[in-house]
């Protein structure tokens, strides 16, 4: 049998043609505005998209069917060990040549708006006697045999499940979900909740991306529109410094869901128009007033979905944003008082860079000046992690990105702070760093081979003269950063976790 690829090719550039407005109501509520463009509008909206390119954010037509072979060579390989394994597992060929198994995207790549040289989110999709073990032992040995793969790290023991890997030259991220199902469809729907039935957590949890994606590019009333103006606000969020859920501020779906949120809201409006719009209506958004793209229901499958009514913990919640698929879940709980004003702020700022553009005031590379970090600042704390084990160094370093949201409750839990501010770059430090160490540790005589430095900008509250002592916030995290390690046994040996 043939191998059916689900992949769908993004488009690179923004249509401009004029669109007859939407037949279907979109979103929680009818649309603000059903405008149609100007013909200035669509001379902002080529100005916009030259912008973008000026910063090198397309890729060439042959890179993005470079792509598209990468994924079809993975779909083909998933098809084959499904195969095999169902053989090895004493199915009858005939029928193990039938059951299927696919490989599908999402995030950014799904979403037609991914960045030049960015990597691809995909879900290996398999019938229900294709375990996970399966998935990170035969396929992960299948992959090893390809000359086109590089850099090939598993990893079982995290949230959610993945496999990282650089296949002809692409990076690609893998996540597995096994469905309560003999054969897989070649004309699958993810989006249909029935899909969920009788699966662990772990598989809901894959599927998540795939399925918020689909639903994403089906709630907006015009793809194209939608797709060049989240390009816009992630290289704007990126250059602010905002791109990052594990920090505390928005990961690209959330990214995505805001931004259709106002293509719901304007339906016919141009990409420069939807720009202005995102900042008019984030601006003054009323949090933690939800931002939803569609009704939350519960398809009564046992998933928790967020609902403040019946969660306490998701009455915490200071800047909910709600995926629209089964089950709903909140993609900014990691948001922080610290990260919601600095995202608050940046809201505004942009506002006021996109009315002087429109008040021909300014350009579009105004809003993506970025503002150097150590200059926003005069006082950090930084995380210095250094081991010589570069698998032991992989793990530890999401270990601390997953965790340093404590140490960020903790300091704004100190009266004098304002703002804890967690860079969302990393840096390799020099070894010098680590000579004071060295040189009371006989042990580790020489210069760690891999090494990562994470820093946090404080802002204090206007105090003068005040001396602060954070010993005990620094080792509060440091605790829960170790205690976290014993629970999932990952090796401390020669491992050194240096706040300061």
């Amino acid at each position: 049998m043939s191998a059916v690829v689900t992949i769908r090719q993004p488009t690179m550039t923004a249509t401009s043609t004029h669109t007859q407005a939407p037949l279907r109501s979109y979103g929680m509520t009818p649309p603000i505005s059903t405008k149609h463009p100007d013909p200035q509008d669509y001379v902002e909206s080529q100005n916009l998209e030259d912008t973008l390119r000026s910063f090198e954010y397309f890729e060439s037509n042959d890179d993005l069917l470079h792509r598209v072979h990468v994924m079809e060579r993975l779909n083909s390989l998933v098809r084959e060990w499904v195969r095999t394994v169902s053989i090895e597992k004493n199915m009858p060929t005939e029928i193990a040549e039938t059951v299927g198994g696919c490989v599908h995207t999402f995030g950014s790549y799904r979403l037609g708006v991914h960045a030049k040289g960015g990597d691809i989110d995909t879900l290996v999709i398999a019938p229900r006697h294709i375990d996970r073990t399966d998935f990170f032992t035969s396929f992960v040995e299948c992959l090893q045999r390809q000359s086109e793969v590089r850099d090939l790290h598993s990893i079982e023991e995290a949230y959610a499940p993945v496999i990282k890997l650089k296949f002809d030259g692409i990076e690609i991220d893998m996540l597995f979900a096994r469905l309560a199902l003999s054969s897989i469809p070649d004309n699958l729907d993810l989006k249909d909740d029935k899909i969920l039935r009788n699966l662990d957590p772990h598989c809901v949890r894959s599927l998540n991306g795939c399925r918020v994606a689909d639903e994403i590019l089906d709630l907006v009333p015009n793809r194209e529109t939608f797709k060049s103006t989240l390009r816009a606000i992630k290289l704007w969020a990126k250059k602010r410094g905002l791109y990052s859920n594990a920090l505390g501020f928005f990961g690209g779906v959330t990214w995505a869901m805001l931004v259709a949120r106002v293509c719901q809201l304007y339906p016919n409006a141009t990409a420069s128009t939807l720009v202005h719009r995102f900042f008019r209506v984030y601006a003054d958004w009323q949090w933690p007033k939800p931002v939803l793209l569609k009704s939350i229901n519960d398809s009564q499958y046992g998933f928790r979905i967020w609902d403040t009514r019946v969660n306490a913990g998701d009455r915490f919640h200071l800047m909910p944003i709600i995926t629209p698929a089964y089950p709903q879940q909140n993609s900014t709980h990691n948001v922080t008082q610290s990260t919601k004003k600095l995202i608050e702020s940046e809201f505004k700022r942009g506002l006021e860079t996109v009315n002087n553009i429109f008040a021909s005031k300014g350009q579009w590379k105004d809003l993506f000046v970025s503002e150097p970090f150590f200059q926003r600042y005069k006082h950090f704390i930084i995380l210095l992690l250094s081991t010589s084990d570069e698998k032991q160094f992989n793990a530890w370093s999401g270990l601390i990105e997953a965790k340093i949201r404590i140490l960020i409750g903790h300091l704004e839990k100190n009266s004098y702070i304002d703002i804890a501010h967690v860079n969302s770059d990393t840096y390799t430090p020099d070894p010098s760093v680590f000579q004071q160490d060295n040189e009371s540790d006989s042990s580790n005589s020489n210069s760690p081979m891999f090494s990562n430095m994470w820093t946090v900008g404080l802002q204090f509250k206007n105090i003068n003269n005040i001396q602060l002592d954070l010993t005990q916030e620094l080792q509060a995290f440091t605790h829960a950063v170790y205690d976290t390690a014993s629970l999932s046994k990952m090796n401390q040996e020669n491992l050194k976790l240096h706040p300061r």
